[in-house]
């Protein structure tokens, strides 16, 4: 079964069309990436639609959809409503995480079908990933990998935050990427007790930690890595709350395959922090699901009492937070398997001090 077989596959419920708007569902759907365009699924035909600045691209590569042009003219509602006559569409689902107010009060106003919200099973297939997919996943990796290595030697104290990051992003292109996942989290000193700090134009010095969060993008499919480094030398305290963390991450690692629920994989990692002594320094969840986008579903973490798929692409990322003082993150990346996960992570997770 093909993408779009399955989204065809769920079109015989309360719905009997599907308005594909988020740049990820049209990828996943048509198997091709188009930074603009919409796209209507039917089971007596199927439509993409985008302008003339990618229309070339889509007739020369995407399948079994028909390709539209639209223009000031033969606008994205008027081609819209044409499918819906010409396919007999009654109920169009739509994906409400990723249309606006006025989109949506647009589509509503001039759409000549009802709209149903239909996130949950329009990304319910992306949940477990094809062998092709992970193909694409363990590729991505690879670069990320290699991206890191390139830069440490790059990374220097003196140097700015700022200045870290276009190393670690010039690194990341040079061996590949084809884009960035997410903007790289990269933060010195104190400012790694933010789990999500920005990088600005501190100066790392000796003794500090560095925490770098990167990802890249290989043929529409997303890397996530973390790892936290130190300059110069690193405090007793340092190593102790990096050595928890790095126990925290390999013993939940240990336990994560299909059939067991995010919630007890992250109660595993937790329970290594708290009993450590630095339960309310981990405050997000264990892991988070990626592909398409950085972010997806399912999750590894205290809300998801629910058993993960085989096939399920999951991050692996710890950390421990000491406000005004420093943290330590450390992210891989598995995919769960029957009876255990293969980390796609290849790189070393002993301490490393520059």
């Amino acid at each position: 079964m093909n993408n779009l077989e399955k989204y065809l596959s769920l079109l015989d419920g309360p719905v009997d069309g599907l308005l594909l708007t988020s740049r990820y569902s049209r990828h996943y759907g048509a198997m091709f990436d188009i930074a603009e365009g919409m796209a209507v699924v039917s089971k007596k035909g199927c439509r993409y639609y985008t302008d003339s600045r990618y229309i070339e691209s889509a007739q020369k590569n995407i399948r079994f959809f028909e390709v539209v042009e639209t223009d000031r003219e033969r606008s994205y509602p008027k081609l819209i409503n044409e499918a819906i006559a010409d396919f007999g569409i009654t109920a169009l689902g739509y994906e409400e995480s990723y249309l606006t107010a006025g989109e949506l009060a647009r589509f509503q106003e001039t759409l000549h079908a009802k709209l149903v919200p239909y996130n949950q099973p329009i990304y319910a297939f992306r949940a477990v990933k094809e062998d092709w997919e992970l193909d694409r996943m363990r590729k991505a990796q690879q670069i990320a990998d290699a991206a890191f290595l390139e830069a440490l030697p790059r990374l220097k104290t003196g140097m700015t935050e700022l200045e870290a990051q276009a190393e670690l992003i010039y690194c990341m292109y040079k061996n590949g990427a084809q884009g960035l996942s997410f903007d790289p989290i990269v933060v010195s000193g104190p400012n790694t007790s933010m789990p999500h700090g920005v990088a600005g134009n501190r100066v790392i010095q000796e003794g500090d930690f560095l925490t770098l969060d990167f990802g890249v993008l290989y043929q529409g499919y997303c890397s996530d890595t973390t790892r936290t480094v130190a300059f110069g030398y690193a405090t007793e305290e340092m190593k102790k709350v990096y050595s928890v963390v790095l126990k925290a991450q390999e013993e939940a690692i240990a336990a994560t395959k299909a059939g067991v629920t995010g919630k007890a994989i992250d109660g595993i990692a937790r329970q290594v922090i708290e009993d450590a002594g630095y339960g309310d320094f981990f405050g997000h969840g264990y892991g988070h699901s990626l592909g398409l986008e950085i972010h997806e579903s399912p999750n590894m973490n205290q809300r998801n009492d629910q058993p993960l798929p085989a096939g399920a692409v999951c991050s692996a990322e710890p950390g421990i937070y000491l406000p005004g003082k420093f943290g330590v993150r450390i992210e891989d990346v598995t995919v769960l398997t029957p009876d255990g996960c293969e980390n796609l992570t290849k790189l070393p997770k002993e301490l490393l001090i520059l």
